[in-house]
């Protein structure tokens, strides 16, 4: 079983360009909340492999994009190496205040996409994080973040945990894996106003989302369920079972997320799910 305080690095930047290449593509709405401005400096939370990143710098002055996952990080710099104003640092957002480059009052704005709900898991530091957030904005700061909302990919998330509850960890246990925090609209404002936030607006969008290539291609359905349900996976002691599990989630999901059939030309079979997706512009007073 794998050590939960030290989770592997699951996330590659081909694992995420075959699984997931959709979730920067879908961030129009949140990049528009936050208004990049030429003389912003940003701090980008749970950057990846820094797609957003770097069209948030062609916008302002500087952008720092950090991340826990080694292996986007380096993909980013490689990436991105060339282009002044933009950096990248591994670092588990988890706790912040512990990140050697940590400065209070040092960013004009700080955002985050696809990421708050990894980055909040933990009850024991989801405050932390706001309040080091508040702490590293410039006062009149604005923090703007796209996140899983209350119900998101509910049926993914079911069918995993059904899946390893059937491998033989207790339901308790499979409670405990559960790898997100997806608030709803008001616990998330609350959590914000504790800290001393002014949350400006919020919304809340149902976005059914066609998964990416074939399976065969490591992407679908199973590329999905392996990226985003590795810390599931890891809790099943042998290879064979982590494998029965996969297929059996797979089955399970293709019978409600498949959407019409290759012959329809406008609903071509592709495989949907259930994204809720939750919005926030939230700003340090001045």
């Amino acid at each position: 079983m794998a050590d939960r305080h030290h989770p592997k690095d699951h996330w590659t930047p081909e694992a995420y360009l075959t699984s997931a290449s959709f979730v920067p593509s879908l961030a129009t709405t949140i990049l528009e909340w936050l208004n990049p401005q030429p003389e912003d400096i940003i701090l980008d939370l749970g950057c990846g492999d820094g797609a957003l990143t770097s069209q948030l710098k062609r916008r302002s002055l500087s952008v720092t994009g950090v991340d826990a996952s080694a292996n986007l990080i380096t993909a980013a710099k490689k990436s991105h190496a060339a282009t002044a104003g933009l950096s990248f640092h591994v670092h588990d957002c988890r706790y912040l205040a512990r990140w050697m480059n940590f400065q209070e009052a040092a960013y004009t704005k700080v955002f985050s996409n696809a990421a708050l709900h990894w980055i909040l898991r933990d009850p024991s530091s989801r405050t932390s994080v706001l309040r080091d957030t508040y702490a590293v904005l410039k006062p009149g700061g604005a923090f703007a973040f796209e996140m899983g909302g209350a119900g998101n990919c509910a049926e993914a998330h079911t069918a995993l945990m059904a899946a390893v509850v059937r491998q033989g960890v207790s339901i308790q246990d499979a409670r405990e894996l559960c790898p997100w925090f997806f608030p709803s609209e008001s616990t998330m404002r609350r959590m914000l106003l504790d800290v001393g936030f002014s949350v400006e607006k919020t919304e809340v969008e149902y976005r059914s989302t066609k998964l990416t290539a074939r399976e065969e291609d490591g992407g679908g359905i199973e590329g999905w369920v392996r990226l985003m349900g590795a810390r599931f996976l890891d809790a099943l002691e042998s290879d064979e079972k982590r494998e029965v599990a996969v297929q059996e989630v797979c089955e399970l999901l293709k019978t409600v997320i498949t959407h019409g059939d290759e012959e329809d030309e406008e609903d071509d079979g592709g495989m949907f799910l259930g994204y809720v997706r939750l919005r926030v512009l939230a700003r340090k007073p001045v």
